[in-house]
């Protein structure tokens, strides 16, 4: 307890609790996050979840988040891949894969036929994590797919390839995409079965989503049945603000069965991460960010135990 002195003429001693700094709340509660995730029961479905992670509006988070659920669902005991199909490759560097011009990349699955297997490179942080690198070859693929056969299954032949003969079955792949709605995206939307879809807390959020879901609907009709959207992640929450309250409630009263309880917050440690060649899971591991995203990954495995017992996709 600390104790502020009156001047003389006052009525006496002020005191005041540090437990009653806002500070020390948040401490208190990601320590108490802490604690849950330490003894949470974690039961995977026995099936292999392949989630692609899109938004056409670039900024939101889109890497971070696919890179950081896959660290943190590797962390908790599941296997995982990690698809970067980005062509700037930065799923690749934040899992600390090389992926210079002259290492196999996703760009010889989809345009040389090479096997997934032939490029897959286990990430340095988990033994359950795993990454086909994207190279700068990449930014070459939506023209060079165009003359293709069956180009927009080109990927979803390969990982079917993969999974059929792995030795020990992956829990996830998750499939980072480029910004944009092109053969790659079109690629990663035929091989998947669940989209996630990270949106930021700002003004400009819901801009272009229904474009999106638009594309989703097409794949659904076209190329894809299975394809539909299971989870939707907030990014770069501040919860000082009121914007970030009403961007936060507006997508919850529009997509209340998507959208995740978790929140990912501002956080400088995810920002930094990166820049090592690290999730925030491997960088700090106790930050708010990262704590953020283990409740994520843990919420992801836990609904999709719930729906196979429910019988839905």
């Amino acid at each position: 307890m600390f104790h502020v002195k009156q001047p003389e003429d006052g009525a006496g001693t002020a005191s005041f609790s540090l437990d009653d700094a806002p500070l020390a709340r948040e401490l208190a509660n990601l320590t108490a996050r802490r604690r849950a995730l330490d003894v949470v029961d974690v039961r995977l479905s026995g099936e292999t979840r392949i989630l692609t992670v899109s938004n056409q509006k670039g900024g939101v988070g889109k890497t971070t988040t696919a890179v950081n659920v896959a660290a943190a669902l590797a962390a908790v005991g599941a296997r995982v891949l990690v698809i970067d199909l980005d062509p700037q490759g930065n799923a690749s560097t934040a899992l600390g894969v090389p992926h210079t011009a002259e290492v196999p990349s996703v760009y010889d699955v989809l345009i040389d036929d090479f096997p997934l297997a032939d490029i897959v490179q286990q990430s340095p942080e988990s033994p359950n994590l795993f990454c086909a690198p994207s190279t700068i070859h990449l930014a070459g693929a939506e023209i060079e797919l165009v003359s293709q056969v069956a180009r927009e299954h080109r990927l979803k032949t390969a990982l079917e390839d993969y999974l059929r003969d792995l030795p020990q079955r992956l829990d996830f792949v998750i499939i980072d995409c480029p910004p944009s709605l092109g053969l790659l995206t079109i690629n990663a939307f035929t091989a998947a079965d669940e989209v996630m879809i990270p949106i930021q807390c700002e003004y400009y959020a819901l801009e272009g989503l229904s474009q999106l879901l638009g594309s989703v609907r097409m794949i659904q009709k076209h190329l894809n049945p299975q394809l539909h959207v299971s989870t939707i992640l907030l990014t770069m929450y501040d919860g000082r603000t009121r914007l970030a309250q009403q961007v936060a409630e507006e997508v919850r009263s529009h997509f209340s069965e998507q959208v995740l309880r978790t929140v990912i917050p501002r956080s400088v440690r995810v920002s930094e991460a990166p820049s090592f060649g690290q999730t925030v899971i491997a960088y700090d591991g106790h930050s708010a960010g990262a704590v953020a995203y283990k409740e994520a990954a843990v919420e992801i495995i836990q609904r999709g135990t719930t729906r196979k017992e429910e019988g839905k996709p």
